[in-house]
């Protein structure tokens, strides 16, 4: 396809200088250009799609990088990057040493905020708008482009609400993919949009305003019954009452947000415009390819996939071992035909975790609850606390957002929820604002709490069993089974699950000298480790520490008679995890003779790549994992 105009862009610059008449053939380039790159180089391909208009109509009218843009989540922003001079790497996107695949800060002047993680725009754009404001700045646009998924998460209405007790300008722009919030009307919400943004009806507007409030800035009775009747009015021409007016914003919309003219005349019209408004854009997610289109969900990052048919590339298979999530949701489903007392709990994530797999025999006991972690815990507890068991799965990075719900509301009340955290460790290509780093140190503080970490799928059938038996206990207490994304290491995974004690290690491996105590699934990196060490003489043990809490000291205690040196492998961060567990052990006993070393998470945030790659750059690689046991005996 010809990329004539695409190809002279290298600044949003120089897409002010193309005619309103050419955007139309640009944004065809452009989403052309997306399924191209994303085709070879996976990505977040649908929701892309979906906003190419848009994107080129905001750098069209505002002048980015000084006017500020911020991308709700960044899934969306690939459009955003091309057109910011990031053309010509974006062939690196998501991979190891190159961009991105959400909006950075370090990365571009254009990248207002750093974005990974739902519902933080309008909370960001309202901080700058103040901070501009303070500043004595009255010129900068601030926009924020939230999601109808985004815009539910607690946080947007948090700051919303406040938005609207303060003089600030803004604009939030509402991208729905995928429900109408107001229901559209067809010519009657299009000649509504115009209406109230032309620049004729807010002059008249103002004249109004001044005239009956005696050029004063505050409100009065008169002026409060017109806006009352003017939202009553569009109300009723819209079909129902207006949340977003109703919290102090002047609503614009619902817009069509693949046309491109339509919407760069609509911006320009709105950037005129004092106070907080919003402007509600509809979009189809996977626009201009097919079968995104129709398979939304499938096409929100399909991996790799033929750029003119779109058929997904599905790579070869043969007798490979299941995803853990799969395990997870397998397993999940055998424990509920069991007891129609168990549910499962997920905050937008059923595919993603694989509790589809229950939804399909049981959906009245599975409850997506939608982008709201902080809900999704307490949920949770109320449902336990009224005698249901509860199995709630939530992404390891996304737990930080219900962090003190887990400790107020679950383990402050003893209730024994299940926590099933699924993309723990390294995750790959989405980067710091995902990896699972943090999980093992923030919920290793919390008093009672049982920690666990599977290092295979039978392991993780285990311990949802075991934590499903205890929870029916008088004494259960909340529960963590954290394992990775990706697949595990056993093609037999379907065993027959048996409760395992509580705080109970295994000894995989019998040895001399060295003692490697792992957790979790880079065990199995440990045993070919030490499968490498035996052949070059050396025999270390090796123990499956299992649970984080309670720690196995009974175990811990008889191997420290035998064993001077220990080394702690782990797929969290250094520190607060099962290396400061042990190493608070030894101190607490006083073993002075052991020589503790540790294979860890750095004390930073791991960029994005490739699991390969990011494995030997951290050392959880067999080759590094090796050099360090060695390291560890020779001291």
């Amino acid at each position: 396809m010809d990329m004539s105009y695409l190809d002279q862009i290298r600044t949003p610059e120089d897409l002010r200088k193309l005619s309103l008449e050419e955007l139309p053939a640009l944004c065809q380039e452009l989403r052309r250009y997306i399924i191209e790159q994303t085709a070879e180089n996976p990505g977040h391909l649908g929701s892309s799609l979906g906003v190419v208009e848009l994107t080129v109509a905001l750098h069209y009218v505002f002048d980015t990088p000084y006017d500020k843009l911020v991308w709700d989540v960044g899934h969306q922003a690939y459009c955003h990057k091309i057109l910011t001079g990031r053309k010509e790497m974006f062939h690196t996107n998501r991979r190891y040493g190159g961009i991105s695949g959400f909006p950075r800060r370090e990365e571009s002047e254009y990248d207002a905020f750093g974005t990974g993680h739902s519902s933080t725009s309008i909370s960001a754009v309202l901080g700058m708008a103040l901070a501009s404001k303070l500043n004595g700045d009255k010129e900068r646009n601030h926009i924020a482009v939230i999601g109808d998924g985004a815009i539910g998460g607690g946080m947007a209405f948090e700051a919303m609400n406040q938005a609207a007790y303060r003089d600030v300008n803004m604009l939030v722009i509402l991208n729905d993919n995928k429900i109408s919030i107001d229901q559209s009307t067809g010519a009657m919400s299009k000649y509504l949009l115009t209406l109230t943004a032309s620049p004729a009806y807010n002059r008249f507007k103002n004249r109004l305003w001044n005239i009956f409030t005696f050029k004063s800035k505050s409100s009065n009775a008169i002026t409060r019954f017109f806006s009352r009747l003017g939202n009553g009015v569009k109300g009723y021409l819209l079909g129902g009452s207006n949340l977003f007016q109703s919290l102090g914003y002047r609503y614009f919309g619902p817009a069509d947000g693949h046309d491109v003219i339509y919407l760069v005349k609509t911006l320009q019209s709105l950037k005129r415009l004092p106070g907080l408004q919003l402007l509600h854009v509809i979009t189809v997610k996977g626009k201009g390819l097919d079968v995104a289109e129709q398979n939304q969900t499938t096409y929100h990052a399909p991996g790799k996939f033929d750029p003119d048919t779109g058929q997904i590339i599905k790579p070869e298979s043969g007798n490979q071992p299941p995803k853990f999530q799969d395990v997870f949701g397998h397993t999940l489903l055998e424990i509920a035909r069991q007891d129609e007392k168990v549910v499962g709990i997920t905050p937008a994530m059923a595919t993603g975790c694989s509790m589809t797999i229950m939804d399909a025999e049981f959906p009245e006991r599975v409850f997506d609850v939608g982008i709201a972690e902080q809900h999704a815990v307490t949920f949770a507890a109320g449902m336990v606390a009224d005698g249901l068991t509860v199995f709630c799965n939530i992404y390891s990075s996304f737990l930080q957002r219900g962090y003190d719900q887990v400790i107020h509301d679950v383990a402050l009340q003893k209730l024994p929820v299940i926590f099933c955290i699924d993309r723990a460790g390294l995750v790959g290509e989405d980067g710091a604002t995902h990896q699972g780093a943090f999980d093992l140190a923030f919920l290793r503080a919390i008093p009672d709490l049982v920690i666990a970490s599977p290092r295979n799928e039978h392991e993780l059938r285990h311990l949802m069993w075991t934590a499903y038996h205890q929870s029916k206990g008088n004494n259960g207490l909340p529960f963590v089974i954290r394992y990775p994304r990706g697949r595990g290491v056993l093609t037999d995974w379907h065993n027959e699950p048996q409760d395992l004690p509580i705080g109970q290690s295994e000894l995989l491996q019998d040895g001399q000298d060295l003692l490697v105590l792992s957790l979790g699934p880079l065990a199995s990196k440990v045993t070919e480790a030490i499968r490498q060490m035996q052949a070059q003489g050396m025999n270390p043990a090796h123990l499956d520490v299992r649970f984080l809490k309670p720690l196995d000291e009974q175990q811990l205690l008889t191997l420290s008679k035998r064993f001077p040196v220990w080394m702690t492998v782990e797929d969290g961060t250094e520190k607060g995890g099962l290396f400061s567990a042990v190493a608070e052990f030894l101190e607490e006993h006083q073993m002075n003779h052991i020589h503790l070393h540790h294979v860890a998470l750095p004390d930073r945030f791991i960029s994005h790549g490739d699991i390969p790659s990011l494995y030997k750059e951290v050392g959880f690689d067999v080759e590094s994992l090796v050099k360090k046991m060695k390291e560890a005996l020779a001291d």
